[in-house]
């Protein structure tokens, strides 16, 4: 879950700059560089570069914006909005690159400069939005925009330009300026903090065994990858289980002790809510009060009413009317399957039968499925080898739009696990430069996600490459054994290429609309609809083979996984919608909160009838979404982002062809290539011919009866 949206863009651009200033020559920032494609020197920089290069790239920005104030010239499109979208330079390299490295490469170090800059960006950028002359420019183009003959991308520039320093507090006067700083300041460092905090709680928590017969029920491969981990950590002989999902959840699935389970999982759910230094609820509860405070200071009645009015939703009744339409028929679906698991634990047990509860609902999930379908995660993993399922992803891009990757070694990266791909279009032109970096590591923050080293627009009439990575954390290769997937990190695998698609298929002219500079409930359809041919047979025919044998999954397998594609639905749409309830409930606050932040969870959580059985997918303490990242008041995008992708992978289902030409050029022409240059809604019309409706949603969960 790494996503750049279009104001956060748009503020970073406006903070990169290219003027002139004292430079220190054996910064690697400060030179050209000369690598293949302008990939970033990662050997050459060190943690000591980023603080200085952030600081010489402000003080270059202050120079460049002082040349388009001081410009005496008339504000026009040109001396002042294409100035302030040209100016990209050195925050932007250096911004790019710390980032990146501070979510999968991160160290006690790395934090400190973390925390440094936050609140000075913070200053920094806000010293730019509240720079009156600045407005007065920008407002000034603005004001003639309907007798300036702008293309509509221009004009999208525009209006997106002019909508940042309104929404940044540029109307607000001297003190409310002034207020507005201290505050974004403050949130700039609590967020910091939070994430940080997670990361260490995650890396916190282990669980060593020492009796083989505490094993019972898990998978060589589940037990082979807990002695290595046991022998890094100087236990040789034990086996060490962590809450990074690749271990947490094989452990939930197959361990048949109990209190083991019980013990894994009130790990990972209590993550940041343990007391001391690393709970996270004091910076929650400060976090969602500061945003109350910025939301009325800048004429919004809550945080949610604020972030929602720049996105496809618009305000917070139409994302309730989203989430209410689809809970109460995934609430029906997962207590149904409760009652399943129920009524196996019943017969299993006998008169020491117990009740469901959070911990087994994995297990049981599990072992019903065994039982109704024959089917189980062990008898797919060997048929999803990493490499494999990576090259039928690139297949899959082949076939829809005539996509080449070609590795290349020569390309240097930042970790011995992560792979670079050149990417050539259809005609042979170089299209893109792809990073993959696939495995857990201690230094890596959790989840999945996507982000760029360098944008795609065009200079001097041409198209700048885009340099673009995905991050997950997927199961390691053990031994002899190479990594072995699940489903769920197929899908996610798949998921996060298509943000990459989204950046690497982008043919803007401004950096400010390229790629994933989108609105953000809009950002995850490119990413949604690619996880519709992961399962399909005709793509697992393409790249789902044995590991050792080679043998193309069975077609009778195949079949068991479509029977079987509905199963458990209730329960992941419930958790997730639960987080989306949670997250509205915390940013849809007019005043401020009172209430301990367990208190308040449960109040948003009780509210829907959150069955016991089940756990929000995110607690609030480890929300890193929310509290963390780019998601507040916005995580219910990846459910409004499910309607888009269902209707529009139905675009292709309804030709016959999965990999129907004309639909594919449409979608690639009208959504992935064109960024945020046009309304969302506006783009999903051009290429689907109307708005989308649930059905297709709902049929796909198999949802529709309840």
């Amino acid at each position: 879950m790494s996503r750049l949206f279009l104001t956060f863009m748009v503020t970073t651009l406006l903070l990169a700059g290219c003027g002139g200033g004292e430079t220190n020559v054996q910064n690697p920032f400060y030179a050209e560089w000369d690598t293949p494609y302008g990939v970033p020197p990662f050997a050459q920089i060190d943690v000591t570069h980023y603080e200085p290069a952030f600081t010489e790239a402000m003080a270059r920005q202050n120079e460049e914006i002082a040349a388009i104030t001081g410009n005496d010239q008339p504000a026009s499109f040109a001396n002042t909005i294409e100035a302030l979208d040209a100016s990209g330079g050195l925050l932007r390299k250096v911004s790019s690159v710390f980032f990146a490295m501070n979510g999968s490469m991160t160290n006690p170090d790395m934090q400190a400069v973390a925390k440094t800059m936050a609140p000075r960006l913070s200053a920094h950028r806000d010293g730019i939005r509240l720079n009156d002359a600045l407005y007065q420019r920008v407002a000034a183009v603005y004001a003639q925009k309907d007798d300036l003959e702008l293309t509509g991308e221009q004009a999208k520039l525009l209006e997106e330009t002019n909508k940042v320093f309104v929404r940044g507090g540029a109307n607000l006067d001297a003190a409310g300026k002034e207020q507005l700083k201290k505050l974004n300041e403050e949130l700039a460092s609590l967020t910091v903090q939070f994430g940080e905090n997670v990361l260490k709680e995650t890396n916190k928590f282990v669980m060593f065994i020492d009796n083989e017969a505490d094993l019972a029920g898990l998978p060589e491969g589940v037990v082979a990858a807990a002695a290595e981990a046991a022998t890094k950590r100087d236990k040789p002989g034990q086996w060490a289980f962590t809450i990074q999902k690749p271990s947490l959840i094989p452990f939930l699935q197959y361990s048949q002790k109990r209190d083991l389970r019980e013990k894994m999982f009130k790990a990972y759910i209590n993550m940041g809510d343990n007391g001391g230094e690393l709970d996270n609820n004091a910076n929650l509860k400060r976090i969602a009060n500061l945003r109350v405070e910025k939301a009325h200071l800048l004429g919004y009645d809550s945080h949610a009413a604020y972030m929602l009015s720049d996105n496809m939703a618009q305000e917070p009744g139409a994302v309730y009317s989203l989430l209410g339409k689809l809970w109460e028929p995934a609430l029906a679906t997962a207590k149904g399957e409760a009652e399943a698991m129920q009524a196996m634990i019943d017969a299993e047990m006998g008169s020491e039968a117990f009740k469901l509860e959070a911990w087994d609902w994995w297990h049981y999930a599990e072992k019903v499925k065994k039982a109704k379908y024959d089917l189980d995660e062990g008898m797919l993993r060997p048929y999803f080898k990493l490499e494999n399922v990576r090259d039928g992803m690139f297949a899959v891009a082949g076939k829809l739009w005539g996509l080449e990757f070609i590795e290349r070694p020569d390309i240097e990266t930042y970790h011995p696990d992560v792979k670079a791909f050149l990417v050539k279009d259809r005609d042979g032109s170089e299209l893109a430069v792809l990073m993959l970096d696939y495995f857990p590591r201690e230094s890596k923050r959790g989840g999945a996600w996507m982000s760029s080293f360098r944008k795609q627009y065009y200079r001097d009439g041409e198209r700048v490459l885009p340099l673009v990575f995905n991050v997950g954390n997927f199961t390691r290769p053990t031994g002899d054994t190479p990594s072995l997937l699940s489903v769920d990190e197929v899908e996610t695998m798949f998921h996060e290429f298509g943000h990459g698609l989204h950046g690497m298929l982008s043919d803007c002219n401004y950096q400010t609309l390229s790629g994933t500079s989108v609105a953000q409930d809009f950002v995850e359809l490119p990413s949604q609809i690619m996880e519709n041919w992961a399962m399909e047979p005709e793509v697992l025919a393409m790249y789902a083979k044995h590991y050792q044998t080679g043998e193309v999954i069975p077609a009778e397998l195949v079949e068991k996984v479509r029977k079987s594609q509905h199963f458990n639905t209730g329960f992941a749409t419930t958790e997730y919608l639960a987080a989306c309830f949670l997250d509205m409930d915390w940013h849809t606050v007019t005043d401020f909160v009172e209430m301990d932040p367990h208190q308040f969870e449960d109040k948003s959580l009780g509210r829907i009838n959150l069955m016991d059985e089940i756990v929000v997918r995110y607690r609030s303490p480890y929300f890193r979404h929310i509290f963390a990242g780019g998601y507040s008041a916005g995580y219910y995008s990846y459910v409004w982002a499910e309607v888009l992708d269902a209707d529009a992978f139905q675009a292709f289902k309804e030709t016959g062809d999965l990999f129907d030409a004309k639909t594919a050029a449409a979608f690639r022409e009208n959504v992935l290539e064109r960024g945020g240059s046009e309304e969302p809604m506006e783009l999903y019309k051009k290429f689907r011919g109307s708005e989308p409706g649930i059905d297709a949603l709902l049929e796909r969960k198999g949802m529709t009866e309840s």
